[in-house]
C-alpha cells in the first residue's frame, strides 16, 4: 500500500472525529505520538496518585485524610464526564489530575484532612474557560472542520494540556503546575475564540496572512483572549498568597509558552513533524520550567 493511501484522502475522510483530515502529519503518526504521550506521562500520574498512599501506609499513618481528595476528584471526573466534556478514558486521566492536584500545597485543614488547595479552584476555572471557549461559535468551527469533538476530549489531550501540570505538583513545584495550567488554558482559549471569531490570523514566524485555525497563526482577539484566560488561572492559583512573591513571573512564563505553542505551531506542526498533542505538551513543559527557573533565579 503507498504512501498516498496511508495517509491520503481515504485515510483523512474515515479517520474517528468524522471530518477531513487536515493535518500535516499523517493521521497514522499523530495517533502513534499521541499513544505514547498517554501511555507513558498517564504511567507517571497513576504512580504520582499512589505515592500519598504508599507513603501514609508505610509510616503508619491514616489514610483516612485522603478521602476528601479522592471525592472531590472522582465528582470532577463524574462532572466532564456527564457534561460530555470529555470521554471515559479522558475523565480517567483527569481524575489522576485532579488528585494530585489536591495534595499540593493545602492552606486549609480540618482534624489534620486537607480541604482546600488553591489548585483546585485553578483546575475548575481552566475547566469552565475551556469549556465555554469550545461553545463560542461552534457551528462556524464545525463547518469548518475546526470545531473539538462532540464526544469531548480525548485521554491524549488531557494529558497534553494538564499532564505537566499535575506532574509539577507531584513533586512540588508549585509555581511550575499553575503556570503549566495558565498556558493550557490560554492556549485552548485564544484558539477557540480566534477560530470562533474568523478575524485576520497571522502566521508568528513571518508575519503572513493565514486562515483562522492555521497552526502557527495569531489573531489580536485570540490573542487577548488566551491572555485574559492565563491571568484567571494565576489569580485562582494565588489564594491565600500561595505564589507569593512569584505570581508575576508564574503569569510570564506561561505567556511565554503560549507564544512558544505558536512557534511549534508555525514550524515543526506545520511541517508533520509532531502532532498537536506534543506541541500542547512541550508548550506547557516550557511554561512550568521557566517559572521554576525564574523562581530560582530570583532567590
Amino acid at each position: 500500500m503507498d504512501e498516498e493511501m496511508l495517509n491520503g484522502p481515504a485515510t483523512r475522510l474515515n479517520h474517528p472525529w468524522n471530518h477531513p483530515w487536515n493535518k500535516a502529519i499523517p493521521f497514522q503518526r499523530d495517533c502513534l505520538q499521541s499513544r505514547v504521550l498517554v501511555w507513558g506521562v498517564g504511567a507517571l500520574l497513576a504512580l504520582a496518585t499512589l505515592a500519598p498512599v504508599v507513603r501514609a501506609l508505610r509510616l503508619g499513618d491514616s489514610i483516612w485524610p485522603l478521602w476528601i481528595p479522592l471525592l472531590l476528584s472522582l465528582g470532577f471526573a463524574v462532572l466532564v464526564w456527564i457534561l460530555r466534556a470529555a470521554t471515559a478514558p479522558a475523565a480517567a486521566m483527569g481524575f489522576l489530575v485532579c488528585f494530585i492536584l489536591s495534595q499540593s500545597p493545602t492552606v486549609w485543614t480540618i482534624f489534620s484532612a486537607p480541604i482546600f488547595h488553591p489548585a483546585i479552584p485553578a483546575l475548575v476555572t481552566l475547566f469552565v474557560l475551556t469549556f465555554a471557549a469550545t461553545k463560542v461559535g461552534r457551528l462556524k468551527k464545525e463547518a469548518r472542520g475546526l470545531a473539538e469533538a462532540r464526544s469531548g476530549r480525548r485521554a491524549s489531550q488531557i494529558v497534553a494540556n494538564l499532564g505537566v501540570a499535575a506532574l509539577c505538583a507531584a513533586i512540588g513545584e508549585y509555581g511550575g503546575c499553575i503556570a503549566a495550567l495558565a498556558e493550557a488554558a490560554a492556549d485552548t482559549v485564544s484558539s477557540e475564540i480566534g477560530q470562533a471569531l474568523g478575524g485576520p490570523a497571522w502566521l508568528v514566524t513571518s508575519a503572513s496572512r493565514v486562515p483562522a485555525g492555521t497552526d502557527g497563526g495569531v489573531s489580536v482577539a485570540g490573542t487577548l483572549a488566551g491572555i485574559a484566560a492565563a491571568g484567571a488561572i494565576v489569580a485562582m492559583g494565588s489564594l491565600h498568597h500561595a505564589l507569593w512573591p512569584h505570581k508575576a513571573t508564574v503569569f510570564v512564563a506561561a505567556i511565554i509558552g503560549l507564544f512558544f505553542d505558536s512557534l511549534l505551531g508555525a514550524t515543526v506542526e506545520r511541517r508533520g513533524w509532531l502532532g498537536n498533542d506534543l506541541v500542547n505538551f512541550a508548550s506547557t513543559l516550557v511554561a512550568a520550567v521557566l517559572a521554576i527557573g525564574l523562581r530560582h533565579a530570583m532567590r
